[in-house]
């Protein structure tokens, strides 16, 4: 098995791969969820690594620019992140505890060939996002 490397991702990327930039793209891929520059602060100073917050939102516009991760706004005023290299996949959002879970087994993939072949119009990407209320929210 094949254990990655985040100096190698950042090399590749032509990115200097300093401890900061390493703890936030770690932390990004360890994560299931997409996470906000405000976590990833707390995230930083949990782990005694000083950026402040100019810095790390550099560092996410700077990743998304690069192509290491993905934006996702999920209508809460902030932009979240997530690795690009995760496999394609929504988000179902509770509106009431506000948790997010992954969901990848929808066929979007057939509603993106319908516009290509109806519309032609060729989607180079796309976000979906379910809100609504959990499982647990509604015990």
């Amino acid at each position: 098995m094949t254990v990655h490397n985040c100096k190698i991702e950042l090399r590749q990327a032509d990115l200097k791969a300093t401890p900061t930039r390493l703890a936030v793209l770690s932390l990004l891929e360890k994560t299931n969820r997409p996470v906000d520059v405000g976590s990833i602060i707390d995230y930083l100073k949990e782990n005694s690594i000083k950026a402040d917050p100019a810095t790390v939102f550099r560092i996410v516009n700077l990743f998304t620019e690069k192509g290491l991760t993905r934006q996702i706004h999920l209508n809460e005023g902030k932009f979240r992140y997530e690795p690009s290299s995760k496999e394609d996949h929504h988000h179902l959002i509770c509106n009431t505890c506000g948790s997010i879970e992954d969901i990848s087994d929808c066929s979007i993939d057939v509603l993106v060939k319908e516009i290509n072949k109806k519309k032609k119009f060729l989607v180079k990407n796309h976000s979906l996002e379910f809100f609504g209320v959990c499982k647990q929210c509604q015990r």
